[in-house]
């Protein structure tokens, strides 16, 4: 099965576009998961014209495929701040950083690498946690 790379981004006006890092496929929507709907619709629509057009295509799109989604950190802190699941608060506890900063992360200020790794150990510590919950 081939897995095929995508990175999922929030635009200025709060809706995700996600696209592939390799290939040419994209797509939008209002939530992460419309992005990557969009995007699975774009790629049956490539092929499918492809095949009737008789144009080359990606040949993973005729077998067996997964996407493996990535989501920058500014996108991931927003959509769970802004849905109102996240407050800052809880975002501080959980990866150290407190609220004035990540806030200014949220809103254009770019985190430092060793910032980024403790907002990304935050998040992987708290899914790890609830994995162990319901597993």
């Amino acid at each position: 099965m081939t897995t095929i790379d995508a990175i999922v981004e929030r635009a200025s006006d709060g809706t995700f576009c996600v696209y592939c890092k390799d290939d040419i496929f994209s797509g939008a929507g209002a939530t992460m998961e419309e992005a990557g709907n969009d995007m699975m619709r774009q790629m049956a629509f490539y092929r499918e014209t492809a095949k009737q057009e008789g144009f080359k295509y990606p040949g993973f799109l005729d077998g067996e495929y997964r996407i493996r989604y990535s989501v920058d950190v500014t996108s991931l802190m927003k959509y769970y701040v802004g849905a109102g699941i996240f407050s800052l608060s809880g975002m501080e506890k959980v990866t150290g950083i407190n609220q004035k900063q990540l806030w200014a992360y949220m809103n254009g200020t770019k985190p430092r690498k060793t910032q980024l790794e403790r907002i990304e150990r935050g998040f992987r510590s708290l899914s790890n946690d609830l994995s162990m919950m319901f597993a």
